[in-house]
């Protein structure tokens, strides 16, 4: 008897446990930044869906969030601190010095993100990461 629970036991402790699936509650325009009443709990799981409601609160959608499907990581993002063509604060800073020209933003990003910048003075454009509203940073090299 002991042979035939035994299997079974191991059978129901691997069972893996359900989860939740976050699907926008409605279409969703893209830039728009997600509230509570934006998204909905589902059960079941989408492979590269999210399933907990703070990844995506206070986000900011980068494309259309259609009326019941899957919410993806891809698709949203940080509330955007630079737009694209605005004039920005271009910074190259080492330990020893600190240079800040004007740049034209060519992309939106939030904070953290990697964006391309034309540098206004020398007309190069160079990739920099957004520090702050309307300020990038070159990294030295």
């Amino acid at each position: 008897m002991t042979r035939l629970i035994a299997p079974l036991l191991v059978a129901l402790c691997a069972t893996p446990v359900a989860a939740d699936t976050l699907v926008a509650a409605r279409t969703i325009r893209a830039q728009a930044v997600l509230t509570a009443e934006d998204i909905k709990l589902v059960p079941g799981t989408t492979p590269g869906g999210i399933s907990s409601p703070a990844d995506v609160l206070g986000k900011e959608t980068r494309v259309v969030l259609y009326a019941g499907r899957p919410i993806r990581a891809d698709q949203i993002g940080l509330p955007a601190l630079v737009e694209r063509n605005a004039l920005i604060s271009l910074v190259y800073a080492t330990p020893v010095m600190r240079i800040s020209t004007e740049g034209r933003a060519l992309g939106r990003a939030g904070l953290g993100e990697t964006i391309r910048v034309l540098n206004i003075s020398s007309r190069n454009t160079v990739s920099a990461t957004v520090t702050g509203p309307g300020e990038a940073t070159v990294k030295a090299p």
